[in-house]
């Protein structure tokens, strides 16, 4: 990030000698457990009687749904709500085309929507009935507003924001959010080189049933298997409610990072534009490290491996085969990329000191 340096956050534990198989979700549970049990306690304490709202700030393909997942399935899935801004629109726009299914919302838009252009003219913006009238950032804040008041309950985890914001604008958007409820909020900035969110994009899976996203050179799950349909190795979705669903490739993503490169440059400056907002407490979470520092810093099975996989066609025996993987970072530095699980890690770590738990 141009002009501030992510600090390295130390993942090795001392007294922690055991190895993790960080892709299997027991394998996951026991890992957090053995390094983070204290924070865990506090946060599940916390989060017991108490809500928060953190901002997941950080460029497309960064894994925000995904460290918002593994979070979730390290404190307790029943506390923790992920909203991606994106899906919200998405399903706000296909809901408002067909008038009955979009009429809660309406009702909702009618009670709270605060602006100088009248509803309708926002309205007919947003589902793109007139070029006219720009769309208001109050009708998106409105959206957000709605799936925080049906969380209820629960902590949630804020992952996209507009882009087209100015700097006292985006200090009113989120301190409007961070108003409507009375709870602790923070930033949680992540810092991924560009070389890996262009190799996560041609390598990532989708699981068809929670949306849960992988990579099949990456990030793979416990069991894999060879589609003779489809000839090729699919990852078999952990979540036993997925029942056995077969991840699938999304389009488009075989392009990598330069199909994203406005959104990307976008998002960078919004994120420096918010590292200078003050008045927020920050947490930074790094994904890559200097392969120089590994050794004092994290231990090897928290580094990401590369996969590849040799198939028998005849019987569908899938041979994984694991070699290490080393990636230049922005600066052009030899790093080591930090699989999900440790980088939530640090996310907790940090977290209890920002909440001061």
């Amino acid at each position: 990030m141009d002009g501030f340096s992510f600090p390295i956050f130390k993942t090795k534990t001392e007294g922690v000698i055991e190895s993790f198989s960080l892709d299997d979700p027991e394998e996951r549970k026991k890992y957090f457990e053995a390094k983070a049990s204290e924070e865990i306690k506090k946060i599940r304490k916390f989060l017991k009687r108490n809500t928060f709202v953190g901002f997941l700030l950080g460029p497309k393909n960064s894994g925000k749904g995904t460290y918002s997942k593994l979070f979730a399935e390290a404190v307790g899935e029943k506390y923790i709500r992920h909203i991606s801004v994106g899906d919200i629109v998405r399903d706000a726009h296909k809901a408002l085309e067909n008038g009955e299914e979009g009429k809660e919302i309406m009702d909702f838009l009618e009670k709270n929507y605060r602006s100088s252009i009248p509803l309708k003219d926002a309205i007919d913006a947003f589902l793109g009935r007139s070029t006219t009238t720009l769309l208001p950032t109050e009708l998106i804040l409105t959206l957000v507003e709605r799936e925080i008041t049906e969380s209820k309950k629960k902590a949630i985890f804020i992952d996209g924001f507009p882009r087209s914001l100015d700097q006292i604008s985006y200090s009113i958007y989120f301190r409007a959010l961070m108003g409507y409820r009375d709870d602790p909020d923070f930033f949680a900035f992540i810092n991924v080189p560009e070389t890996i969110i262009d190799e996560r994009m041609k390598n990532r899976v989708i699981c068809p049933e929670c949306k849960t996203p992988r990579s099949v050179k990456f990030l793979k799950t416990k069991e894999i298997c060879y589609d003779k349909e489809r000839d090729e190795v699919c990852l078999v979705c952990d979540d036993p409610k997925c029942k056995g669903a077969k991840y699938i490739t999304k389009e488009g993503d075989e392009l990598g990072i330069e199909a994203v490169r406005d959104r990307i440059e976008a998002d960078k400056k919004v994120m420096q534009t918010l590292l200078k907002l003050e008045g927020v407490p920050k947490i930074y979470l790094r994904n890559a490290i200097p392969v120089r520092k590994a050794k004092e810093k994290i231990d090897d099975y928290e580094i990401t491996s590369c996969y590849r996989y040799e198939v028998n066609k005849e019987t569908g025996e899938v041979k994984t085969i694991q070699e290490p993987w080393i990636v230049k970072d922005d600066e052009g530095i030899d790093s080591y990329s930090l699989l999900p699980s440790a980088i939530v890690l640090s996310l907790m770590k940090q977290m209890v000191d920002v909440l001061e738990l």
